[in-house]
């Protein structure tokens, strides 16, 4: 075959294989926004607050606090240098809930005579038995982040985020950084659908 027919061909299978590498490289959040925010009012100097569990957990929730301020400096919010001198008073959690699932959930799942369950990707080693049949117990991960934004002088609520997503690994610091990206990427507008999929590229 010659060598300019390959060509072609090798730079579509390049394509493709860049494609999918960014498509695995992407975060896609269902996420859902309340706002009470002042049409007229800018994003400005933030500090967050810690209820007395969160300062319990002081290590966690500094890295949840990272992960979030630079999803809040891509709002426009800048880290005020003591919360005296801050605009907003800034509250975040997040929550991570594992889900053992039995394929018998799902009927779809069935190898009519086969025997067996097709596994998905996100297959655990944990087995069962039933009556002779083998069976898989899967796991699986459902994610939650949420935001809220409070005037600090007054204390009142001004915005409201949520943003989830769900998946065979409990995650980790970059994944959860995107999720808050998610839920506030178009502040303070909350779109003309909610909830909605917003989708953000890791780092």
């Amino acid at each position: 075959m010659s060598p300019n027919i390959l060509r072609p061909a090798a730079l579509l299978l390049a394509a493709a294989l860049l494609g999918s590498c960014a498509a695995l490289n992407q975060v896609h959040s269902e996420v859902t926004t309340f706002s009470d925010w002042p049409a007229d009012r800018k994003p400005g100097r933030y500090t967050f607050e810690r209820l007395p569990s969160q300062k319990a957990n002081a290590q966690r929730q500094g890295e949840l606090e990272t992960a979030a301020a630079k999803a809040l400096e891509k709002a426009g919010f800048t880290a005020a240098p003591d919360a005296a001198q801050a605009d907003v008073i800034v509250q975040i959690g997040a929550r991570l809930t594992r889900v053992e699932v039995s394929p018998w959930d799902d009927p779809l799942w069935w190898r009519w005579g086969a025997g067996y369950w097709r596994a998905p990707a996100w297959r655990s080693s944990r087995s069962m038995y039933y009556g002779g049949l083998h069976t898989d117990w899967y796991r699986r991960y459902e994610r939650n982040v949420a935001v809220l934004l409070r005037d600090r002088a007054s204390g009142t609520p001004l915005f409201e985020a949520h943003a989830q997503t769900e998946g065979g690994t409990s995650g980790d610091a970059a994944l959860l950084g995107a999720m808050f990206e998610a839920a506030l990427q178009g502040f303070p507008a909350t779109g003309a659908q909610n909830p909605r999929t917003v989708s953000v590229a890791l780092p």
